[in-house]
This record gives C-alpha cells, sequence and structure tokens, in this order.
C-alpha cells in the first residue's frame, strides 16, 4: 500500500471473498475473542486486538472522500470484530461515510455473536438505518460439542439469538460454517446442526468452507485431540447431510470459496434438488464433477 494512501493498514489485512472491490476500513485492529482454535487470521503479534483511534478513523474517512470522491461504492469494517464498538462510535463512522462517501451503497463488516448480545435490537436498526446492511457471521458449527472443542466461545443458542436480532434490525446476515471442523467423529452431527440452526434463522447467505490449518494444527489438536479429519469424499457425504437438513426459504448458498473442492452454487429451498444431485456425482463420479484441483485450493 502506498504511503500516502489515507488508510493506516497492519498486515495482514483480511476480508470475504465478495468485498474484492470494497474500500476496506479497518475501525478494529485483530479480533477480541481470538481464541478460536481453527482460526489463523489473527495470530501475528501485531495484529493484537485493539479499537483504532476515532479521530484517525474520521479523518481516513474524510480523506478518502476527497481522493476517491464518488468512486466508492461499498466498504467494509474491518478487521474482525467492528461491531465490539459502542453504538455510539459505530453511528459515528456510518455517519462520515454517509457524509464524505455519499456514492456508497453498502457497509458490511464480520461480526461476532458475543458482540451482538450487548446491542439492542433498537441499536442495531438504528446501524441499519445509517447504513450498516452486511454481517458476516462466522457460525462455523451449530453443534455445541464441535463448538466447545474448537474454543469458539459462542452456543447453538447464542448464534441463533445474534442471528434473529440482526434479522429483526433489517441487517442482511451471511452466515459461514466450517465443512469438516466435527472430524469424522462428529461429523453427522456437526451437518445436522448446522442445518438445525440455518433452517431456524434463515438467514439470507449461507457458505460452507472446508477447515484447513496451513500454518499447521498443533494449536487445533491441542483443544481437540481425537480430531480426525475428514477425506474429500466423507467431506461431500458432509455437505449432503448438511442440504439434506436445510429447509430455507430464501437463502442464496455458496460453497465455492477457494478452500472447497466441489463448487456449489444456488438459491434454497428452490434449488435444494439440484445441489444435491451435483454433490451425489462428486461422491459417485468425482471425475465427472469438475473438482477444483488441489494445486488451486487456499484459505
Amino acid at each position: 500500500m502506498r504511503s500516502d494512501f489515507p488508510i493506516h493498514y497492519i498486515n495482514p489485512v483480511f476480508r470475504p471473498p465478495s468485498e474484492a472491490q470494497s474500500l476496506i476500513l479497518p475501525i478494529t485492529n485483530g479480533c477480541s475473542w481470538n481464541k478460536c482454535t481453527y482460526c489463523e487470521m489473527y495470530t501475528e503479534p501485531q495484529k493484537k486486538f485493539a479499537i483504532r483511534d476515532e479521530a484517525e478513523t474520521l479523518l481516513a474517512i474524510q480523506q478518502c472522500g476527497a481522493r476517491f470522491g464518488q468512486q466508492v461504492q461499498r466498504v467494509f469494517l474491518g478487521d474482525g470484530d467492528a461491531m465490539a464498538l459502542s453504538t455510539r462510535r459505530l453511528m459515528n463512522v456510518l455517519s462520515a461515510i454517509r457524509l464524505h462517501l455519499p456514492s456508497v451503497r453498502r457497509i458490511s463488516s464480520y461480526c461476532l455473536p458475543r458482540n451482538v448480545r450487548n446491542k439492542s435490537v433498537e441499536e442495531l436498526r438504528e446501524l441499519r438505518q445509517a447504513g450498516l446492511s452486511l454481517a458476516y457471521v462466522g457460525a462455523e458449527s451449530g453443534d455445541d460439542t464441535v463448538l466447545r472443542y474448537v474454543n469458539k466461545g459462542e452456543s447453538f443458542a447464542s448464534t441463533r439469538d445474534a442471528l434473529d436480532k440482526l434479522g429483526a434490525a433489517g441487517i442482511t446476515r451471511s452466515v459461514m460454517l466450517l465443512n469438516g471442523l466435527g472430524g469424522r467423529a462428529l461429523s453427522r452431527q456437526h451437518a445436522e446442526n448446522s442445518a438445525r440452526l440455518a433452517n431456524a434463522t434463515q438467514p439470507e447467505f449461507l457458505a460452507s468452507l472446508v477447515v484447513s490449518f496451513p500454518q499447521g494444527e498443533e494449536r487445533f489438536r491441542a483443544g481437540f485431540p481425537q480430531w480426525e479429519p475428514l477425506g474429500q469424499t466423507a467431506l461431500f457425504l458432509e455437505i449432503e447431510q448438511l442440504l439434506q437438513g436445510l429447509d430455507l426459504q430464501r437463502t442464496v448458498f455458496r460453497s465455492d470459496h477457494a478452500s472447497n473442492w466441489l463448487v456449489l452454487k444456488g438459491t434454497l429451498g428452490a434449488e435444494k434438488d439440484r445441489l444435491l444431485r451435483e454433490v451425489r456425482t462428486a461422491i459417485e463420479q468425482p471425475q465427472a464433477a469438475q473438482l477444483r484441483p488441489d494445486w488451486a485450493r487456499a484459505l
């Protein structure tokens, strides 16, 4: 990043794949929980959690407006924990975006369920009216045993409560699940209870990623020593179980992240049968399923 760019970034910077064209505006550094054993995103020392200086953030927004004018249409509030800010602080950021970047049509952020619990539906509705329209919620699993083993710090009930509050406030919810997170022993209950969570909350978007450990499994296995990874076919069987259990009315489903071998895209429930056929083809005839090659897979 050029030294004269209005925003100061602390690398590495993360954002959802769908925010590739967004202005990344960090209002926190790192993640306030940062204890999930499967997550390697904010483990570097320089990513220790902190709330960014408000004056610096507001100045950065003003300078971006002066420099980019009408070019910015989407803003992603980083790092991993923007909703940790108080409603007042978030409102100040959203108001500044509306003032200095008037062409922005979507503002989004990652969202930990624990931070939603500290805000009322009325506060969340106020944030929605000020421009916060999309929250990415890493549910990872709907199974309490799996969540406990990976030190998520959440439960089925706490995640459901957060998703319900966001939905009641009119904030679009994009929910992420981790294929393979329960390992061999907990695969079925991971799939079934994840489907149960989605059915109970009816999120607008649902995505599935494959759990992976580029930096090694040591930290993960310390809390989940009995975990055995799923092979490719077992991962597909788990996705099949998830899809079979889903009873969604109008949810966009995506399993197209770079970690996935099998790319799936569709709307549930209208295209559920087609998606199940594609998964079954990958299980029975993988050579005909146009799977992503190993060299092309990544986080």
